[in-house]
């Protein structure tokens, strides 16, 4: 009996060593029990796994538990973004008939990573590694087999090989968002960064390349944050930044390819974890900002596009913003590049920080406008072209950049692409021509190219971007008596009011601005106003909205309807001076200016005047004149000037100081200003002099 166990086991060991030296393309030849495997590993994994042990140091094994939320998994705060996959799950389950031969020989291999020998493990990662890891039933195979938690245990070996095998495979399989779950559950990120101090550059390179991948989802990002892995990965940047990119005298061209090749995967990694403010913070703090201009003048493409991802997604933070000042001609240079993907990431860059008036200027300054306008012609390309146009767009605030887009002719470019783009395209197509239309020789080219008709017909869409900017082009082009008339035409103008139901405030106060100059400029205004049926109603009840954007549009709005005598009537039996009185004590100076003008134009029917007096709506106007904005003085002026024509009202004012304040007024540069100040303190002037009389007889 004895000879016999042993004569199997010496059978047994002779075919083990056969295996372990048997090449990875022949592991798929191993005859193993197929029902067997069939039987032990065709059930998901629900949470646990039955073998997590692997040889480590001097033989110990370890086993640890990764189940649970771990500590560092607490919900993230609110300027954390949210997760920014949507992506499927991992496949399911096919029935076992339908798994394909690949599905059985990786089970087959991982069932030999649980061995402990090192060499069997290397080569089992190895015959791993031949198959396609993109492949969803590869990935499957790995997790159902319990693969995840062997190679994650592999990483904490002393066995060099046994840690970039299993990085490798890591690496490829983490594009699923399933496993990269599964993979930061079980600790591996912790891990990871640990491996980012190991001095083996190739190793460095695979664990911040696999870091890259599973940080794509905010919870990921935290924990790398949080266990100090911010600060190894900025730390990778430096030394392609001193010897990659600087002094070379005492690196050798592979050790600075080594270096180059550790810092763009450093900076792969850092481009995930920048989606989180919180990181974005960490990085500036760990000295990212420096080390980003530096890299940002490479020559080498591989490079810049992450480094390029990075300054993108920090362009957003005020920090970066300033710094990006200084990146501009770099930015500006990689627009010129060959790479679509590294112009997309330097145009988005420009996009997001060129609300900054210097940022925009020194655009100009270094040539950037015209680079931006021949990338209009990448129409195949929609990323690009999107991010291109927002350049473009945020560019366009500054007039003298107007003047320059005017030189190429840009405009007629972007008038062509509001056709059969979507709407991410559209969004920031419409944003250009809005910023374009402020000049007035803009506005007739736009009409002249049949730009109003597509404009208006964007109207009726719904995505809220876009209908908040067709609205502010809307509003500037209706600045043009023929442009305006064509608009009309269209029915753009019910299409306008339309919006005003919509629920984003700032689509009704998009809507609500252009509705000003509509009503301003169209002929008969006043009756077609009248012939949206419940339309004034509509928009006297948006005064009892919350947001700032809202009350001094809709304020603009309504005094613009209130010219017209008959609307008058209407607005005042739907409660406008009430609404308008509860408004007065508010502080910000947009809403002052426009709601001192619609208080203005509603004293001049009945008994209004007297009405916002009873309303304690005079008082609270008399602040206003110590604003600082002059355009809060000229329209608080104009109501001043109407409420006075009550002598109640005068009393309240004269009270309430206004006479000194107004006779600063009068010495203003502004005639409007002026005159209203002076008729104002005549009619408090007139009362006195009346009340003085009746006393004295």
């Amino acid at each position: 009996m004895s000879s016999t166990t042993t004569a199997a086991d010496n059978v047994s060991s002779n075919k083990t060593r056969q295996k372990v030296l048997l090449s990875s393309r022949d592991w798929d030849t191993l005859v193993t029990d197929q029902n067997k495997l069939r039987k032990e590993n065709t059930t998901l994994s629900k949470g646990g796994v039955s073998e997590r042990r692997v040889t480590t140091r001097a033989g110990t094994r370890i086993d640890r538990s990764r189940h649970g939320t771990h500590p560092n998994y607490e919900t993230e705060g609110s300027s954390e973004d949210d997760d920014d996959e949507q992506e499927d799950p991992l496949l399911t389950r096919q029935d076992q008939t339908d798994l394909p031969s690949e599905y059985w020989q990786i089970q087959r291999l991982v069932k030999y990573l649980k061995g402990g020998n090192p060499t069997a493990t290397v080569i089992a990662l190895s015959s791993i590694r031949d198959f396609n890891l993109s492949m969803d039933i590869c990935q499957l195979a790995i997790r159902d087999a319990s693969g995840l938690e062997l190679l994650v245990n592999l990483l904490e070996t002393d066995n060099i090989d046994c840690k970039i095998g299993s990085l490798y495979i890591l690496k490829e399989i983490s594009n699923n968002p399933t496993i990269r779950r599964n993979i930061a559950d079980l600790g591996g990120l912790q891990t990871m960064i640990t491996l980012l101090d190991e001095p083996e550059k190739d190793l460095k390179c695979l664990a911040a390349e696999t870091i890259a991948h599973v940080a794509k989802f905010k919870r990921a990002r935290k924990v790398v944050r949080q266990n100090g892995g911010i600060k190894r990965l900025v730390a990778l940047l430096e030394h392609a930044a001193v010897n990659g990119h600087g002094s070379s005298n005492r690196v050798s061209h592979n050790d600075n390819i080594k270096n180059i090749e550790v810092a763009r995967a450093g900076a792969l990694a850092l481009w995930s974890l920048s989606r989180s403010n919180h990181n974005k913070h960490a990085m500036e703090r760990a000295g990212i900002i420096p080390l980003l201009a530096k890299l940002l003048k490479s020559s080498n493409e591989n490079m810049l596009i992450p480094i390029g991802g990075i300054i993108e997604e920090c362009a957003t933070d005020h920090v970066y913003r300033v710094a990006i000042r200084e990146m501009v001609p770099d930015l500006v240079k990689n627009l010129l590049s060959s790479n679509a993907e590294l112009q997309k990431h330097c145009a988005s860059a420009i996009f997001k920080c060129a609300e900054d008036e210097q940022i925009r200027d020194l655009v100009r300054k270094h040539m950037g406008l015209r680079p931006l306008h021949d990338l209009l012609q990448q129409l195949d390309n929609k990323a690009l072209l999107a991010a291109v146009i927002g350049a473009i767009w945020k560019c366009a605030i500054s007039p003298k950049n107007i003047a320059e887009f005017q030189k190429f002719r840009t405009l007629d470019v972007l008038v062509q692409l509001l056709n059969n783009q979507p709407e991410e395209v559209l969004v920031n197509v419409v944003g250009a021509i809005a910023e374009c239309a402020k000049e007035a020789e803009n506005r007739t080219l736009i009409r002249k190219a049949n730009g109003i008709s597509s404009l208006v017909n964007l109207l009726t869409g719904t995505n809220q971007g876009l209908l908040v900017n067709t609205c502010h082009a809307l509003r500037q082009i209706s600045e043009e008596p023929e442009s305006i008339a064509m608009i009309d035409r269209l029915d753009g103008v019910r299409l306008l009011w339309s919006l005003l139901k919509n629920q984003n405030p700032r689509v009704q106060a998009a809507a609500s601005w252009a509705i000003s100059p509509c009503v301003k400029n169209i002929k008969d205004s006043g009756e077609m106003v009248r012939s949206f049926v419940g339309g004034l109603e509509l928009i006297v009840s948006l005064l009892k909205s919350k947001d700032v954007e809202v009350l001094a549009s809709v304020c603009a709005a309504i005094a613009e309807i209130a010219r017209d005598e008959e609307n008058l009537a209407v607005i005042t039996d739907h409660g406008v001076v009430k609404l308008l009185s509860n408004l007065v004590t508010r502080t910000e100076d947009i809403v002052r200016r426009y709601l001192a003008e619609a208080i203005a134009e509603c004293c001049k029917w009945g008994n209004n005047r007297q009405a916002f007096g009873d309303n304690q709506a005079v008082a609270p106007l008399v602040k206003y004149l110590k604003s600082t904005d002059p355009n809060v003085h000229q329209s608080t002026a104009k109501a001043l000037h109407q409420l006075s024509k009550n002598p109640m009202n005068c009393v309240t004012m004269h009270e309430a100081g206004v006479v000194r304040l107004l006779i600063e007024m009068v010495g203003s540069r502004d005639e409007i200003l002026q005159e209203n100040a002076a008729i104002c303190i005549s009619y408090i002037r007139r009362l006195a002099l009346a009340n003085e009389k009746s006393r004295n007889g």
